[in-house]
């Protein structure tokens, strides 16, 4: 076999895998945002797969399901160092919001990376 078509084969190949792991990615994709109530702010976390269980990617799907149905079940996360020593967002528990209890939901933004959570 040529180097050439050596080559050719690779290319293919890798153009095969890539958009598997890409769409493996984001699966595990975690959407962070900060919710704000009348007594402190949290900030939560939602994977790709929960943001289309309650209809929506962003902010205003999370608080229209929290509207609709009276509460809503989510992941705290909080800065902790990661296995590699480096600091990350990580989920620390799991807890209930409810809507009368929330005032606002936001995005949330950092450098830091999102772990997946269980």
């Amino acid at each position: 076999m040529t180097s050439r078509l050596q080559s050719l084969i690779f290319a293919a190949l890798t153009m095969l895998t890539v958009p598997a792991a890409t769409a493996i990615a984001d699966e595990n994709k975690i959407s962070l945002f900060k919710v704000v109530t009348v007594k402190d702010e949290i900030v939560i976390g939602l994977s790709s797969e929960e943001m289309r269980t309650i209809g929506g990617s962003d902010a205003g799907a999370i608080a229209h399901a929290l509207a609709q149905k009276g509460d809503l079940t989510a992941w705290q996360y909080n800065v902790h160092r990661g296995p590699n020593g480096e600091l990350q967002m990580t989920p620390s528990a799991k807890i209930a919001l409810l809507a009368h209890a929330s005032l606002r939901i936001e995005p949330y933004s950092t450098a830091y990376i999102a772990a997946p959570h269980p």
